[in-house]
């Protein structure tokens, strides 16, 4: 293996990691939409976030960062704002293991945006491996639906359809992202970016109180931080066609967390499917990449 395999290597398992632990946040977050809704269960993890991450990056003493990180900070909070309100609105009316399988169609579409804006050539392996984890998700999506027919749901499901469709283009942006910037800058300003466009709507929408529930909103934000700081990592060192398939493991967390937590039942149809999610990862990851320069070398237009 070359010194620059290696790397992509530590960049793919960061970014594992990284989905595991955004898998358990998505379910710390599930009970925290269910009590206080989606909407309020943002604002009050953001704000909590800045906390958690804005610390650390006040203490390295950084600069202003530049316009070009200042846009792509701002762009991608927007997205990330209407991303995850509509997720998680639609996450408490819809359990985990089939929530995260609807999204799963974003990181498809990510490999061919990454290829469209960035100028990413699509390896063949990552290709094999993401339509090998996609038949995996056709596997539980046919065993989820099949004599279902549970009306009140189907909002919930296009809730998460329109938040994969936002999941798809953050993916681009989360590797413009890491060019530009830090993993601590990334991580503060995540947080300080989404609560700004979300706030903005407080006038039409109530935040509520979220008395008795502080310790879920400090954790479901320590988690969100830490795993935005590996993510960021990663894919400052692999390109993102080569990355987006890890993004198919937080399916068999998400079945993990469904039954632990919720209760959430698993069956043959999810397990069957979540065998083809991890193949595909594998052959992905034995697409051999080139790793990439670290932050801060590629310059960003938007």
């Amino acid at each position: 293996m070359t010194p620059a395999e290696a790397i992509a290597v530590r960049a793919f398992a960061a970014a594992g990691l990284g989905i595991a632990l955004f898998a358990a946040m998505d379910a710390v977050m599930k009970g925290l939409s269910l009590a206080i809704g989606a909407y309020s269960a943002m604002v009050w993890r953001c704000a909590a976030g800045c906390v958690i991450a804005g610390l650390p990056w006040l203490a390295t003493r950084p600069s202003v960062p530049a316009a070009g990180a200042m846009r792509l900070h701002l762009l991608r909070g927007a997205v990330t704002a209407l991303m995850t309100v509509s997720f998680f609105w639609g996450l408490a009316r819809v359990p985990m293991a089939q929530a995260i399988a609807l999204t799963f169609v974003a990181p498809l579409l990510a490999l061919y945006l990454a290829a469209v804006l960035l100028g990413e050539k699509v390896g063949r392996g990552a290709i094999h491996g993401s339509l090998v984890a996609f038949a995996g998700v056709l596997v539980i999506l046919a065993g989820a639906t099949r004599g279902e027919g549970d009306p009140s749901r189907l909002p919930g499901i296009a809730a998460i359809i329109f938040s994969a469709l936002c999941y798809a283009y953050n993916l681009v942006l989360q590797r413009q992202q890491a060019q530009a910037a830090g993993p601590l800058e990334i991580a503060f300003f995540q947080s300080a970016t989404i609560g700004l466009f979300l706030v903005l709507a407080a006038p039409v929408v109530p935040i509520a109180s979220p008395a008795g529930h502080w310790w879920e909103i400090a954790l479901a934000a320590l988690l969100a931080s830490v795993s935005l700081l590996l993510l960021s990592w990663g894919y400052a060192r692999a390109p993102a066609s080569y990355l987006v398939p890890v993004e198919y493991s937080a399916f068999i967390w998400a079945c993990l967390f469904g039954w632990a937590v919720f209760g959430e039942a698993v069956g043959l149809a999810t397990l069957a499917g979540a065998a083809l999610i991890v193949c595909g990862c594998v052959v992905a990851m034995r697409s051999r990449p080139v790793a990439v320069a670290g932050p801060g070398n590629v310059e960003i237009g938007l």
